[in-house]
């Protein structure tokens, strides 16, 4: 089977590979009417309801990107389009329970059909033997040589991992912007008239921001092969939770330590299962 690594510009690409394509602007699309649905439908649309959805609204950008990371046959669509799925259906799934009462049927039945869209992009992604033979190139990169300066294909100079590290830095690298979220929202309770909450809420965004080094810093070795930066990444994993889940419950109380603290343990906990895989994977894959 031919592949996007010998895959000559203007060649068509696989079926599964459209189909792939077309499934992912589907569920971009899908997000956006979903969380229309939601707001619309919200008996309060306040400053956290806001930031939640806009929050959940920047998926649509990520699948957008995803959908770039297919057209060019990147490695790296697979644990992007893993994590992009988990985290949309709680991101979404948070705001279709109201604080009291019954969600309304229409978010329920948007939720439901947004759900069965991720899990087909997982689907595919991980099971279509033509997206998985056409998801294999590698970035482009500046290269000169006796032949003057281009931008080609390279294959990384790292050594080869395993994919399920790729997925594990991915879903690391979403601890920041889950710990902002909430932190953002937590805003609203010092304009209520909790200004005992500025310092938490202050540490809070330092700590998001901090993270993001930290993860940076902790994958470069990650994917080097460094046996430490896996318990690393595990010990960062343990530390946001211990900050993240106790101040989204005491300032967001625990209607928002479900709505914001579930999809940081999503991430946390698809984290820590890929790198257990990674420790029982076979013969590494090359990375992008």
């Amino acid at each position: 089977m031919t592949t996007a690594a010998a895959t000559p510009q203007g060649v068509r690409r696989p079926p599964a590979v459209r189909g792939l394509t077309a499934l992912l602007a589907t569920t971009a699309a899908a997000t956006v009417v979903v969380e229309v649905l939601n707001w619309s439908y919200a008996p309060e649309q306040g400053f956290g309801l806001a930031v939640r959805s806009g929050w959940a609204l920047l998926r649509t950008v990520g699948f957008l990107v995803l959908i770039w990371h297919v057209h060019r046959g990147r490695a790296a669509a697979r644990p992007l389009g893993l994590i992009l799925a988990v985290t949309t259906v709680f991101a979404v799934g948070r705001l279709v329970v109201p604080r009291a009462g019954m969600p309304p049927l229409p978010g329920l039945l948007g939720f439901a059909a947004l759900t069965l869209l991720c899990a087909a992009v997982v689907w595919m992604l991980y099971r279509s033997p033509q997206v998985g033979a056409y998801l294999v190139r590698h970035p482009g990169r500046l290269v000169i040589d006796r032949q003057g300066v281009s931008w080609r294909e390279t294959p990384p100079r790292r050594p080869p991992v395993a994919a399920w590290l790729l997925t594990a830095r991915v879903a690391a690298f979403t601890y920041s912007p889950l710990m902002l979220v909430p932190c953002l929202i937590a805003i609203g309770t010092i304009f209520d008239g909790k200004i005992v909450a500025v310092p938490a809420v202050v540490a809070w965004f330092v700590a998001g921001v901090l993270v993001s080094n930290v993860v940076l810093l902790d994958t470069f070795f990650l994917l080097r092969g460094k046996r430490w930066a896996r318990t690393l990444l595990v010990a960062i994993t343990v530390v946001v939770l211990a900050v993240d889940l106790p101040l989204c419950w005491w300032l967001l109380g625990v209607d928002g330590l479900v709505r914001d603290g579930a999809p940081l343990v999503a991430a946390a906990a698809l984290t820590c299962y890929a790198l257990w895989r990674a420790g029982r994977a076979g013969p590494p894959v090359a990375p992008s």
